[in-house]
């Protein structure tokens, strides 16, 4: 009995997860997130390295959407380090906004970026403001 319960409730969660990302196109909702990669310190700081030379210019330094760049956008760069976008957003979409940028922002498309450096990007985003020690 016991069993059945965790898996009811895994499906329930992974069924939940997806349909957050049920509006992105096919490739990206049926992308797989390398889970083990997102939680790694060595892949967290590849992405603040990243991001330091990539996106810090608009997004901030610390990645809390007070880059230099800022004052020039109709829309404010995203705050990475809001502990409600985190809630509200999931890695594939972080991965798309990435790779494909965001319509109607200032937010380009880094395609230049591997599938490796673009998920260290997802994984220092998604931990953007958070003490690592």
């Amino acid at each position: 009995m016991k069993r059945w319960l965790l898996l009811a409730l895994w499906t329930s969660l992974g069924l939940w997860a997806c349909s957050r990302d049920r509006d992105l196109p096919e490739p990206y909702r049926l992308l797989e997130v390398p889970s083990g990669r997102l939680g790694s310190a060595e892949a967290r700081e590849n992405g603040r390295t990243l991001f330091a030379a990539a996106c810090a210019f608009c997004h901030g330094e610390k990645a809390d959407g007070h880059g230099a760049r800022r004052e020039n956008f109709t829309r404010p760069p995203r705050d990475f380090t809001s502990p409600a976008w985190r809630r509200q957003t999931t890695p594939r979409r972080v991965f798309f906004a990435i790779r494909e940028g965001v319509h109607g922002t200032p937010m380009p498309a880094w395609k230049s970026f591997s599938e490796t450096e673009t998920w260290d990007l997802v994984a220092y985003v998604l931990t953007a403001g958070e003490d690592h020690r």
